[in-house]
This record gives structure tokens, sequence and C-alpha cells, in this order.
């Protein structure tokens, strides 16, 4: 359990796997990130709820990610997004962990909720191909 500033002091870095990627509908909410580069997780499992990926730790072929860098209002902004609850991570949508990158430690949100019978994704990506999302 980290508040955003005690985050952005253990590290600055945001993984993201979903519809926070470049081109994709909530990419806005990392407006005024720097754009570190992609990586390939090979311990992060992708399942398919939908509107949006979850993520969970489990073995894969390999998940692709996207590395940024944000300040502590953009981190805030991302919990608000994500349903983190920093004094009751469990009872969020998602709990903010820190995960090895290619590019060092960095903050990835992890689902907390059920995801039996949802399609998994162990290589690749999650991308939605229809236009309005």
């Amino acid at each position: 359990m980290h508040s955003p500033a005690i985050a952005i002091e253990r590290t600055p870095l945001v993984a993201v796997y979903g519809t926070l990627k470049r081109g994709l509908r909530n990419h806005h909410w990392l407006n005024g990130a720097e754009f570190v580069g992609a990586d390939v997780l090979t311990d992060v499992t992708l399942f398919d709820l939908g509107p949006y990926p979850g993520a969970r730790l489990e073995r894969s072929m390999g998940v692709e990610i996207e590395v940024f860098r944000v300040d502590v209002a953009g981190l805030k902004e991302l919990d608000v997004l994500e349903d983190y609850r920093v004094h009751q991570p469990a009872s969020g949508t998602y709990d903010r962990v820190v995960h090895a990158t290619a590019f060092g430690p960095a903050w990835l949100y992890l689902y907390n909720r059920d995801v039996a019978g949802c399609p998994v994704i162990r290589e690749g990506g999650w991308q939605r191909r229809r236009s309005h999302i």
C-alpha cells in the first residue's frame, strides 16, 4: 500500500498493457508522461474482460507492455482510473505492484476480480479492434 507520493519515490515508472497503451482509448490519461519503451513480460498473463484487459502474475509466452515515466499527479489519476485503493488494495478492481521491466522496476496494475470464463492472452497483447474503443 503506497500513496502516489511515496510510490513515485520508489519508482516513477508505470507499465501498461491495455487501454492505456499508445493509440488506445485511455492513453490520454498518460498525457504529459514520457514514453520510455516497450517490453515483453513472461510472468504476466492477460485476461480479456471485454472493454479492457486484466493482468495476473502467471507464466506466459510474453505479454507486450509499454513503460512510461509519470509524476505524482499522473499516478494519482491512474489509481482513480484503475480503482486502486491505497488503504485497501484487495478491495479495488486493481492492485498496484512493483514489477521488473527492461527499464527497471515499474508499477503494474494487477486485476483483483474473478477471471473465470474470460479469454486468456498468454502471448502478444490486448487490443480492441472495434473503432469506438
